[in-house]
């Protein structure tokens, strides 16, 4: 068995261009490249990760383990002439469990407590909670509180996700509608896993897309009789 791929994303310097959604991405924001085209977190189906900088290998590597998905940040050292390892992506969940498996380290402690300060200070209650309402309007059997993880996770500050977007704080169907497949496809699909298999994303895309629609008409109300 061949070994499993590493994904690679870029802290780039100077300002760039998504070259799908042709989103302007400043300096210090993360890039993936895919056939030499940059990409943004978004459309690289990478932005369900945080990111956990370098300082801290133990950590690193429980985050690493726990996670079923990561990828190395790198960026571009003028001084060394050569790219470095800033940090990693990975899952939420693997980056708290990794945590508090380093608990017993007061390092670790003041790590967790920032963390959480600024996790408070990223989330915008009143758009949150409204973001959540609309979701449910829209689809009135997504299981008890989903929403409001979707709406907490997909309207973070800062993050690049869709709920950040002008046409979601419009609160516009389709913004809306984005927000929960992607959740559906990262939460209800095995979608990661084939990523981690090493299947490109467009092929691993096309394999759940009916288990995503499937869940989508299910939480409308619009099950199909096929």
């Amino acid at each position: 068995m061949p070994p499993k791929k590493e994904i690679i994303v870029f802290i780039v310097r100077r300002d760039t261009q998504c070259s799908k959604c042709n989103k302007e991405l400043g300096s210090g924001s993360f890039i993936y490249l895919e056939n030499g085209r940059a990409l943004c977190l978004s459309c690289a189906d990478l932005d369900h990760l945080d990111y956990l900088p370098s300082g801290n290998s133990a950590l690193t590597r429980r985050a690493i383990k726990h996670s079923r998905i990561h990828a190395v940040v790198v960026q571009w050292s003028r001084r060394r002439k050569r790219y470095e390892r800033q940090g990693i992506l990975a899952e939420p969940k693997a980056i708290q469990r990794a945590m508090q498996d380093c608990l017993a380290d007061a390092e670790i402690r003041k790590m967790r407590r920032q963390r959480e300060q600024q996790k408070r200070e990223e989330m915008d209650m009143k758009y949150i909670k409204e973001f959540a309402t609309r979701i449910r309007k829209l689809f009135p059997r997504c299981p008890a509180q989903e929403e409001v993880k979707i709406a907490q996770y997909t309207c973070s500050k800062y993050s690049g996700r869709v709920g950040r977007s002008s046409s979601a704080k419009n609160f516009e169907p389709q913004s809306i509608t984005l927000a929960v497949e992607a959740h559906i496809r990262h939460t209800y699909t095995n979608y990661d896993d084939l990523l981690l298999r090493g299947w490109e994303r467009n092929y691993a895309r096309a394999e759940v897309r009916d288990k995503v629609k499937r869940v989508l008409n299910h939480w409308r109300g619009e099950d199909s009789n096929e």
